[in-house]
């Protein structure tokens, strides 16, 4: 009997996102990868206004959560806020590796924060042999191709996945990020 694989599944910002949006792609996400692994989709704090601040220690808290060699999906600013977290180089989990859905780019290119600024380096301070992988819609208009190419500079390592004819929410259909889960062992 094979165990069970834990995938934790970090949700984008804006009001209702957890259950009027990304509760879709986590939903799909279940239906592609089915019994053997067990989906955790925890509510951050302040969805409606996120914040570096405000989500780091929940995002902390549910990945101590995970036993070691899991994956993290992360979705739109959720992402961003998960990829400077894990440069800070203090994880707490050896994870299996972290796939990012429609994540804006915040520094130079991309969007512009206050309290929020990914190092042009960043591939370099993620945890080493951490596979990490992005999946764009090329009809997003939140997070635009453009910022796939941003990523691609800061993380060299990363393996890119530009699907054409959809959005942000990549039309709430997330069989490659599922098929991506599956080859991660």
């Amino acid at each position: 009997m094979q165990a069970v694989r834990h995938v934790l599944f970090i949700q984008g910002g804006g009001e209702g996102t957890h259950d009027e949006w990304d509760n879709r792609l986590v939903d799909n996400l279940r239906q592609h990868l089915g019994a053997g692994y067990d989906v955790h989709y925890p509510r951050t704090p302040h969805e409606e206004e996120p914040s570096y601040e405000a989500w780091k220690p929940a995002l902390r808290k549910a990945m101590e959560r995970l036993p070691d060699g899991s994956v993290v999906v992360a979705h739109s600013i959720g992402a961003t806020i998960l990829l400077a977290l894990l440069s800070e180089g203090r994880a707490a989990r050896k994870l299996g590796g972290v796939l990012v859905i429609a994540a804006p780019f915040v520094g130079e290119g991309g969007w512009q924060s206050d309290q929020l600024q990914l190092p042009a380096d960043l591939g370099s301070k993620l945890p080493r042999g951490m596979p990490v992988l992005f999946f764009y819609g090329l009809d997003d208009d939140t997070a635009p191709p453009l910022h796939a190419d941003l990523y691609q500079r800061a993380v060299r390592q990363a393996q890119i996945q530009r699907l054409p004819g959809r959005d942000h929410q990549l039309n709430d259909d997330v069989q490659e990020v599922a098929k991506a889960i599956v080859a991660l062992g």
